[in-house]
């Protein structure tokens, strides 16, 4: 049995994973479902100073507070964050970090400098506050490449109910990595784009996806819009799983 750490991406508490981590659960694995600083149930501890390093150092308290070993640590999205700074911090705690429909960040990147201009422009104008970033509508998340394929109406009225803003300082915030998590076993679950393309794109050398063709990767894909454990679910609790046993 495995021990899964699942981090969700933004706007979205541990709820998120509720769905994936039921039939996980029922198997006999153990499930930790994440809500980072200022999300969720934990709203209430964002603030203008919440940044990438929050969500680091929270998910590092998490697995080392818990004492959790052998852990499967997956980033939905800009779940990235948190995983890829946790990872660099306790890699010794780590069996396999898992991106769906994510990929690893380098040193020195924030998430928003992979967005287009005209994307990053749009979200930075609807900041509130100096620091909450809201979630935007349907059609803006589409026009970045964030498909709701899937998810019928009764689901995206949960998402949308249960979504919290965002600390803008997570989007923002540089990473600080050191190489620890480098060797590290690794697996793509890709939702968005069809694997056959993602293997084009490394053997390509995409600037995006180069990274990937390495030998400590693993790829998958569950065919879905961005947000599968909304959309397919359980489809995206058996391709964690499936990774988790490769040796």
């Amino acid at each position: 049995m495995s021990t899964f750490v699942l981090v969700p991406g933004f706007w979205l508490g541990g709820w998120a994973w509720d769905a994936v981590a039921e039939p996980l659960r029922a198997a006999g694995h153990t499930v930790h479902a994440v809500t980072l600083p200022g999300l969720g149930e934990r709203a209430g501890e964002g603030s203008p100073g919440t940044g990438a390093e929050t969500h680091i150092a929270d998910l590092t308290d998490l697995l080392v507070r818990e004492d959790l070993r052998d852990v499967v640590l997956v980033a939905h999205s800009g779940g990235t964050i948190a995983v890829s700074g946790a990872a660099d911090r306790v890699p010794e705690r780590i069996r396999r970090v898992v991106f769906l429909d994510s990929g690893p960040l380098g040193d020195g990147v924030a998430l928003a400098d992979l967005w287009e201009p005209a994307y990053r422009e749009t979200l930075e104008a609807s900041v509130v506050d100096g620091w909450r970033l809201p979630l935007p509508s349907w059609e803006v998340l589409a026009s970045d490449g964030a498909s709701i394929d899937g998810i019928d109406e009764a689901g995206l009225a949960r998402f949308r109910e249960l979504a919290t803003d965002q600390p803008a300082g997570t989007v923002t915030e540089p990473m600080r990595l050191t190489g620890g998590a480098e060797k590290l076993p690794k697996g793509l679950i890709s939702c968005s784009i069809p694997l056959e393309q993602v293997r084009a794109m490394i053997a390509d050398g995409h600037p995006y996806f180069a990274l990937l063709g390495g030998p400590e990767w693993e790829l998958r894909e569950v065919l879905t819009g961005h947000w599968p454990m909304f959309s397919r679910p359980a489809e995206t609790a058996a391709a964690l799983v499936e990774l988790a046993e490769v040796e």
